[in-house]
């Protein structure tokens, strides 16, 4: 092995991958230990900007702030964000370097395994150890063929195997057994342990399952994880059901759930605020009162465009600003707010223009390059510092940009404040980060609470670091690339 590697696969999506791979960052990062996250491939709508200035998924980028890491591209070199259900634009190494329908992109999988080796062999100059996460299940049988995501990258680094399941979901005997035996006779000699995820009730009872299934399979169960009752971590890709509705909320936000919907962790701040009762609202629902409604970030503005207005959401959205509710609008919800969204190039279908909601005097233009940047600044016009990040192919042009959100650091200015004061749009991903309660004061909320939302996610990593150390063996997770851990 270049760089003593550990790789964790899945059973499937959700078993617990990226959560025991955030867990492993933090635990082995608090003993001294320089270990970076890596994920080959990943799909997800759900990404961060990192300190060089490329994208990845968002799931590296916390991994690497559990190891007490800046994110960088090499750590998630292959990021796939769909666009429809066929397609997806294939991000290389922090860029976009095309659109691929799914058999497009079975063939350009060798192109891309040259980006995942490369950006491999530089993490494995920097660091002591390399925790990989995996994609899916290793033993989706038709995408054996050039696979990059798990068993294929393990075999090209000769990496052992972690394989997850979760408890929780039932029949996690079934998953483990059932992949093990779909795999090739190298596959499972690579597969050195298991570990069972979010179990509930007594481990006692458990274990003529555990001393079965080691001996089914030969293979031992380096440990069983509890079920995290109210464990904060960002979600990958899918939005998290947590948390519980809260008891006496001082705010209702609603955010429509576009089906092609991005970087849904902006939202989680508000999510975890003990006065904010904040609601997804799903295709088909009827439209409930609000104080504040955000459109959030999309992967294809237009077609979303079409969705909100075939739900009647375009005339709810008036309705409440009519009643006198806030909308803010963030990303791809900025382009939305304006006059019209403009597509030459195609880049989110076919090309062509869609009417916005026009209640910004503003245009968007959609360009090939996309942007990609850290930015902090100000928001105006109380001047409260904020931070965050742009991703978005669309240049926006307009008399409503001469009344600003935020007044970068750069000395450009971002976004728009109606005339009005009830309308906030703004480029900034990771909005509410920071100050919240300045925005739910904005939105009308009376003594807004402040919350640390950094604080919560280092508090959920040592939570999570805590877990591991009582629960799995790392000594001999150690041993299997011939560390002390």
């Amino acid at each position: 092995m270049h760089c003593p590697t550990l790789m964790i696969q899945g059973t499937g999506s959700d078993a617990g991958k990226s959560l025991v791979v955030t867990a492993l960052c933090r635990a082995l990062s608090r003993r001294g230990i320089r270990v970076a996250p890596f994920k080959p491939q990943n799909m997800a709508l759900n990404s961060a900007v990192t300190e060089n200035g490329g994208e990845i998924g968002r799931a590296q980028a916390v991994q690497a702030m559990a190891a007490g890491l800046n994110s960088h591209t090499d750590m998630n070199p292959v990021l796939l964000k769909p666009t429809g259900e066929m397609g997806a634009q294939v991000i290389i190494q922090g860029r976009a370097v095309a659109d691929l329908q799914a058999r497009d992109y079975h063939a350009y999988k060798p192109i891309a395994m040259q980006a995942v080796l490369e950006s491999y062999r530089r993490l494995g100059d920097q660091y002591q150890a390399i925790l990989v996460e995996g994609a899916g299940s290793p033993a989706e049988i038709n995408l054996r063929e050039g696979d990059i995501a798990n068993m294929g990258f393990a075999e090209a680094v000769d990496c052992p195997v972690i394989l997850v399941g979760d408890i929780d979901r039932g029949g996690v005997f079934a998953q483990l057994v059932g992949t093990m035996a779909l795999l090739s006779d190298s596959e499972r000699a690579r597969v050195k342990g298991f570990i069972i995820n979010k179990f509930r009730g007594d481990l006692g009872l458990l274990k003529p399952g555990l001393d079965w299934l080691e001996q089914r399979t030969g293979k031992p169960v380096l440990g069983v994880l509890p079920y995290l009752h109210g464990l904060y971590l960002e979600a990958e890709d899918g939005i998290n059901p947590w948390p519980a509705d809260k008891a006496d909320p001082g705010i209702s936000v609603v955010v429509p759930a576009l089906p092609r919907l991005s970087n849904h962790t902006d939202f989680d701040a508000l999510r975890l605020h003990p006065q904010v009762d904040l609601r997804f609202l799903r295709a088909n629902e009827a439209w409930p009162a609000a104080d504040l409604v955000i459109l959030p970030g999309s992967k294809n503005v237009r077609a979303d465009l079409a969705w909100l207005r075939a739900q009647g959401w375009d005339a709810a959205i008036r309705r409440h600003l009519r009643y006198g509710g806030k909308l803010i609008g963030i990303c791809g919800g900025l382009q939305m707010l304006g006059l019209a969204i403009h597509d030459p190039h195609g880049l989110e279908g076919a090309p062509g223009s869609a009417e916005g909601l026009g209640l910004l005097d503003l245009n968007t233009t959609l360009q090939p390059q996309k942007q990609l940047r850290n930015i902090s600044g100000v928001l105006l016009p109380s001047e409260t510092p904020v931070s965050g990040y742009e991703i978005h192919a669309g240049i926006s042009t307009g008399a409503a940009l001469q009344q600003p959100a935020l007044r970068l650091d750069s000395g450009l200015y971002d976004g728009a404040i109606s005339q009005d004061d009830r309308i906030l749009a703004t480029y900034m991903h990771g909005l509410f980060d920071q100050h919240t309660d300045k925005l739910l004061a904005w939105a009308g909320l009376a003594a807004a609470q402040t919350l640390d939302y950094r604080a919560l996610k280092l508090q959920a990593f040592d939570r999570l670091a805590d877990c591991m150390e009582t629960h799995l063996n790392l000594a001999m997770l150690g041993q299997l690339v011939g560390k002390e851990w």
